[in-house]
């Protein structure tokens, strides 16, 4: 594309630039899927006292570009949700993904090659999410999301930010509890999952980009992307594990997630992401270069192209 034009009206739509970026990556990069070969469920945690004041927003939002999606809650209702036998409660976090993707992996499983668990608060960039998922395959296992560090080896993906398992890492988990191997340890949902995904040998994929800016967020925007004076660091800060970038590095042009995300700002984020546009403005980022300048150098042979990078 001849970055010195700008789009006509007519080809102006919402998901132009995304689509140019994958276009040109599939030129550039033959390890890209096309993008409707990436299959999402998505789950979305939830219960009976939250479906009028934040899940039925999720559903009329960025839930409509799911492929499949499933509230999951301790009681059926029309809305519709999936009951699962456990009761309601924080301390039930846990129990509660346990039996959701036990339920997936039983009723579900082949209408989804990745599938997305996300709290009823959580707002989802879908398409942002096929494009990192796109490069990946479902037959292996892995495991996405916003990687924290302590407590487990190798890390573990925040709740909140929402996280994601291939098919074959979803496989693993509901045998891990066939055979003992994993257990509910502790009521500390992501954490726990996360020790599960380690002895099952699922691996966590870096979903930074190529800039090394997170896509997945476990709090909003304005927790990151404001430059902070010197301070004692939150926690979801000394959390992160990878060295965390605070100010507008802080976060990826192709972001997938944030969290905390209530029924006002999931409008607000859904109009930004599908329909906000400053005309004739050229985009900063534009990963398809990248993607070009590495198979250039792996041509030359100095250097391996990162594939769990955007």
């Amino acid at each position: 594309m001849d970055v010195t034009h700008h789009c006509s009206t007519s080809s102006y739509t919402k998901h132009l630039y995304y689509f140019e970026f994958l276009e040109a990556s599939q030129k550039n990069n033959s390890a890209v899927n096309p993008p409707n070969s990436t299959r999402i469920l998505c789950w979305i945690m939830t219960g009976p006292r939250n479906l009028e004041s934040r899940t039925k927003h999720v559903k009329q939002t960025w839930g409509k570009h799911c492929h499949h999606i499933l509230y999951m809650s301790s009681v059926k209702t029309d809305f519709p949700t999936v009951e699962l036998n456990v009761s309601e409660g924080r301390e039930n976090l846990y129990w509660k993904t346990i039996r959701a993707l036990q339920y997936i992996h039983q009723h579900h499983q082949d209408k989804a090659n990745w599938f997305l668990k996300a709290d009823d608060d959580t707002f989802v960039v879908i398409e942002n999410l096929q494009y990192i998922l796109s490069k990946l395959d479902p037959e292996k296992p892995l495991y996405l999301g916003r990687r924290f560090k302590p407590f487990i080896s190798q890390g573990y993906m925040s709740g909140g930010a929402g996280y994601v398992l291939s098919k074959e890492a979803l496989k693993r988990f509901v045998k891990g509890f066939q055979t003992g191997q994993c257990t509910h340890f502790s009521t500390i949902e992501d954490m726990a999952l996360g020790k599960c995904m380690e002895t099952m040998k699922v691996e966590p994929v870096d979903t930074r980009d190529v800039k090394g800016r997170q896509t997945f967020h476990a709090f909003p925007l304005d927790h990151y992307i404001i430059r902070q004076l010197p301070r004692p660091r939150p926690w979801y800060v000394i959390y992160d594990y990878y060295v965390p970038n605070e100010g507008p590095n802080c976060c990826s042009d192709f972001i997938v997630s944030f969290h905390y995300i209530y029924p006002v700002q999931q409008y607000v984020l859904e109009y930004f992401t599908y329909h906000l546009r400053p005309y004739g403005y050229l985009h900063r980022f534009r990963p398809e270069e990248i993607v070009e300048e590495n198979n250039k150098t792996n041509k030359g042979g100095s250097t391996a192209l990162k594939t769990d990078n955007l």
